[in-house]
């Protein structure tokens, strides 16, 4: 027998009380005080969902932006999926998520982002691998690089707002970077009393050239300097940016920061001593097709047509044959056509970010097209490899 759930938004004290505590059970206080985390995000950002009149789960939307060949496409992130132990199993995971998809589709929400404790799940309704997340590591006396063409001004009384442009300027070259949701700046720049936080303009500070924050650490591996966020905009900067670590190593073993899975920033190194030391896949879930492939950039100097032919299981809207038309950077789509290349919607997320080539898609049976469709495919979603800094 399938359950029947009651989804809704957050409101009622007794409700936002029994939510926290689910969630302190489910991620055991990883969130860092629930009803903070709850307050930080806006309780009209959370979605909840009830069986027989008791909350059984409930998960946060956080409304932001994404940039894809050079355009910041709407994005919402969904975050703190959780569901109470007894009601694991009853189908209230997917079905909290069907109905938040479904919203988003009302809202003409093109792109939802997540990351996955399980990707079975989230597969179900229209996820997929949508590019990394990466950690890196290089011990502080191998960056060896000691030129330092431009100076580093400290900050002081550190606001979000302060590094809002040079950010968006970065971001705005990174396929996968987030247009940030308020939340994300606020935990970013807020230390944890077990830490204190630095951080400069790298460059004048009436002309920067990019920054760094960071925090250090004590550990049983010695001391490590951790790169909470950093923006690199010139070849001065990412010159200086590792000089300026390289003079820590006199009490610094290790630093640590993230970047994509191909880090261009580490050809300055003399020698391949930075390691990834750890990385996962996020997803994507293309929630509106004609808006996600209209609204985003794609290369300039192509221009050509894909005829495609999309599976929704779950939104209706995105079942069908379209056109899309590319020319000057921007995509147009039409209902109809040839139908020569055909996928899932769960498919596209990859293509679509350029995570994995068409052939590749092809070979490992997620999506099936004429050389033609696989061509076009290949030029139009041609790209660097996906990744963004910041995990939610």
């Amino acid at each position: 027998m399938t359950a029947q759930f009651e989804y809704s938004t957050l409101a009622h004290p007794q409700d936002i009380k029994q939510l926290g505590t689910i969630f302190e059970q489910c991620f055991i206080s990883a969130l860092v005080g629930e009803k903070a985390y709850i307050n930080l995000i806006g309780i009209e950002n959370f979605r909840i969902i009830r069986e027989s009149e008791q909350l059984v789960g409930g998960l946060a939307t956080l409304n932001m932006g994404q940039w894809w060949g050079g355009v910041r496409v709407p994005m919402t992130g969904i975050a703190a999926v959780g569901i109470a132990p007894e009601y694991r199993g009853s189908g209230a995971a997917i079905a909290l998520m069907q109905q938040t998809l479904k919203e988003l589709y009302v809202k003409g929400i093109p792109l939802s982002a997540l990351y996955p404790a399980v990707q079975t799940l989230y597969r179900k309704v229209g996820y997929e691998q949508g590019g990394s997340w990466c950690n890196w590591e290089v011990p502080t006396k191998s960056i060896q690089v000691r030129e330092q063409p431009l100076p580093l001004q400290p900050i002081v009384g550190i606001n979000h707002q302060v590094f809002h442009q040079l950010y968006q300027q970065q971001a705005r070259r990174t396929p996968g970077y987030l247009d940030r949701h308020p939340a994300i700046w606020e935990r970013l720049i807020q230390p944890d009393e077990k830490e204190t936080f630095y951080a400069y303009f790298i460059g004048t500070k009436e002309q920067p050239e990019g920054y760094i924050l960071f925090s250090q650490h004590s550990t049983d591996d010695g001391a490590i300097l951790r790169i909470k966020d950093w923006v690199i905009l010139t070849a001065a900067a990412a010159q200086t940016f590792w000089s300026f670590l390289a003079s820590h190593r006199s009490q610094i073993e290790h630093v640590r920061w993230r970047s994509s899975l191909n880090d261009s920033l580490t050809l300055l190194l003399p020698e391949q001593s930075a390691k990834l030391k750890h990385t996962m896949r996020w997803m994507l879930r293309i929630v509106d097709v004609v808006k996600a492939m209209e609204m985003r950039g794609y290369p300039s100097g192509i221009e050509t047509e894909l005829h495609l032919d999309i599976q929704d299981n779950l939104l209706d809207g995105n079942n069908g044959k379209f056109i899309l038309s590319v020319a000057n950077g921007r995509g147009e789509v039409t209902k109809g056509g040839k139908g020569e290349l055909q996928l899932d919607v769960r498919e596209l997320a990859p293509l679509y970010t350029s995570l994995f080539a068409p052939y590749h898609l092809q070979i490992t049976g997620k999506l099936h097209g004429t050389e033609t469709a696989i061509s076009a495919a290949t030029q139009i979603f041609a790209g660097s490899s996906p990744w963004m800094a910041d995990f939610f």
